[in-house]
This record gives C-alpha cells, structure tokens and sequence, in this order.
C-alpha cells in the first residue's frame, strides 16, 4: 500500500510479541492492543505498544510470532490510575497487513514544542535534549510526545523556544527503569520517539497543520 505522509505518520515492521487482548470500547466500537517487537541495528529490540479497531484485527487475522507491518500514528494518553499521572504512549493502527521484509521503526513528527527544552550530559560525555512536542489531530486534540535529540542536534533543540514549530524524524524507543514506589523498587518501560533528524518547520501556519 501506499501511506500518506501526514504530521504524524508511523510504520512499524516487526514480530508480534503478544496477542491482541480488549483494550477498551468508545461509542459501542472495540479497541484491541497487542505489543511489536522490532529489532534495532546493535542487536537490542524496542517493545512497542499498538492500538488497533476491532475490524483491522479480525481482518489481519494476527497470530503470535507473525511478521506484521502497522501503519499509523503515535498517540499519548495521561491515565489517572495507580500513583499520579502515567503518559501512555501507543501506536494507533490505520491499517495492518504481513510483510517478510526488514525490521522497520519510522517516525515522522510535525508539531510545536510545548515544553522548555532541557539539555543535560550523560555520565559518559553526551549530550542529550528532552523535547515535548504538541502534534496536533483532528477535533480540536492533541497528542504530547516525549522526544530526545542527541549531540549537536541536542544542542541545536535546546535553543529553540516554547511555541516553536518543528519537523523530526526518528524511531519509537522503549526503555527500562526502576522507580521507587513506598519501600518497592518497581520496573517501568518509558516511551519516547529518539531523534535522527529535526528542523524547524516555516513552510506552513501551524494552523494548516492537520
């Protein structure tokens, strides 16, 4: 098939790593998640997330261990459940189809950053920017995206102001961590799109961004 290139454009190619399980249903319509792995170049996978209709579901015919292809957009929800708020990052599916190609983890972003951007310094020397971006979608929502920029594109993001809109390519990221909750170290997986390249955006209003 041939995707359209929107604000928010995301194509996954990996293996099924768990079976679509209910999520949630929104005006009488199921909603399922099952979770792709998707190997990266140095050997390490990422675990991410997929949201997909009913539908798209019974007509993909997902089995476990399948290569699947998942074209969409990557969407965040604050749940309220457990300890204060949790950003819950997903890939919403537009469509799902089986492809024996290469691991594949695309994203393309058009938003405006929402959030100073931070700049710190890994313990081994590198430099890294934190990014919130905004990206907008339709009725009025929008769905807020951690990003992290690295070396001089870290730098180069750390300069830019709150409103600024900007275009970025990179992959879907998924990290372990431990926290501590009470007396309890809890594992946690944190999401985040890993920039490869970003600039600002002028060609268009953020008004005509849909």
């Amino acid at each position: 098939m041939e995707e359209i290139r929107t604000n928010n454009y995301v194509m996954l190619r990996g293996v099924l790593a768990s079976k679509p399980q209910l999520s949630h249903e929104n005006r009488g319509e199921s909603f399922y998640q099952f979770s792709a792995k998707i190997q990266r170049l140095s050997g390490a996978a990422d675990i991410i997330n997929v949201i997909a209709r009913q539908e798209l579901i019974k007509n993909a015919e997902i089995d476990s261990g399948s290569m699947l292809c998942v074209y969409g957009s990557l969407r965040s929800f604050n749940s309220k459940s457990g300890v204060g708020q949790k950003l819950i990052i997903s890939v919403f599916a537009k469509d799902i189809w089986f492809d024996s190609g290469e691991d594949e983890n695309t994203v393309e972003l058009i938003g405006t950053i929402c959030k100073a951007p931070s700049l710190r310094v890994t313990p081994m020397g590198r430099e890294i920017c934190d990014l919130m971006l905004a990206v907008n979608r339709h009725y009025g929502r929008s769905d807020y995206l951690p990003c992290i920029a690295w070396g001089l594109k870290a730098r180069e993001a750390s300069q830019w102001e709150v409103g600024t809109v900007i275009s970025l390519a990179g992959r879907i990221q998924s990290r372990n961590y431990t926290k501590t909750i009470g007396l309890e170290m809890v594992e946690k997986t944190a999401y985040e799109v890993s920039v490869i390249s970003l600039a600002k955006y002028e060609e268009r209003s953020q008004a005509e961004i849909t």
